[in-house]
């Protein structure tokens, strides 16, 4: 079984943001993870990502908040995209307050 490309999206959110999101089914879990799933969610933000999601090989799954990186418990996809939305959604409005 090969990979099987499950989402690729790039969203507009803003004159200098968007959302970038891939999301594979891999068959056998990327090194460092648990779960069926390779995936990448990103807001990018005036050219530089400021938020990212993603289970790199070895890393296991964890974010990225601007130059920090945090582990990530992964549940699901759902859960996965709520979370990923939460931050963007509190990131906008941090912007939008200056």
């Amino acid at each position: 079984m090969n990979a099987t490309l499950l989402l690729r999206e790039r969203l507009i959110l803003t004159e200098t943001a968007f959302a970038d999101i891939v999301i594979w089914r891999v068959p056998s879990s990327v090194r460092g993870s648990r779960h069926e799933f390779k995936y990448s969610l990103a807001l990018i933000g005036d050219g530089v990502c400021v938020l990212r999601y993603d289970n790199e090989a070895g890393k296991g799954d964890h974010k990225h908040l601007a130059e920090q990186e945090v582990p990530y418990r992964f549940v699901d996809l759902e859960r996965l995209r709520a979370d990923f939305w939460n931050d963007v959604e509190a990131w906008l409005a941090q912007r939008s307050n200056g």
